[in-house]
């Protein structure tokens, strides 16, 4: 793992996971292979608090690739022919990118939204 300079202590690859370490958290994405990841517009992430090793997950989507989803949905009738999108655990960011997400993610935690936003998984 690289250090950032930013909010984020370190991140790399592990495996097929794109893991960034901040103080507070880590998290966990699964990129497409050869996804650039300044680009990420639709991603899995899996966080895992430091402070309780809680663990949440969200789908996060870019403004433009949920137009994307519902342009591609009015063509093949899904999703009531695009005229809706939703996901269980979705979050919607403006701006592509691991980066960006992290920072969202840092914000969640600084204005106290992260438990209302993302999805708390059961340990087991």
């Amino acid at each position: 793992m690289t250090n950032t300079g930013t909010e984020a202590a370190e991140q790399g690859w592990d495996g097929p996971w794109y893991r960034v370490r901040a103080d507070r958290f880590q998290a966990s994405f699964l990129p497409s292979a050869g996804e650039p990841l300044d680009a990420v517009c639709n991603i899995d992430v899996e966080v895992r608090l430091t402070a309780d090793g809680s663990r949440w997950s969200a789908t996060v989507f870019t403004l433009a690739e949920v137009e994307r989803l519902m342009e591609k949905g009015s063509r093949t009738g899904e999703d009531l022919e695009g005229r809706c999108f939703w996901c269980s655990d979705g979050l919607i960011v403006r701006d592509p990118g691991i980066d960006n997400i992290t920072q969202v993610l840092t914000g969640l935690l600084d204005c106290g939204d992260f438990a209302q936003v993302l999805h708390r998984l059961d340990d087991e």
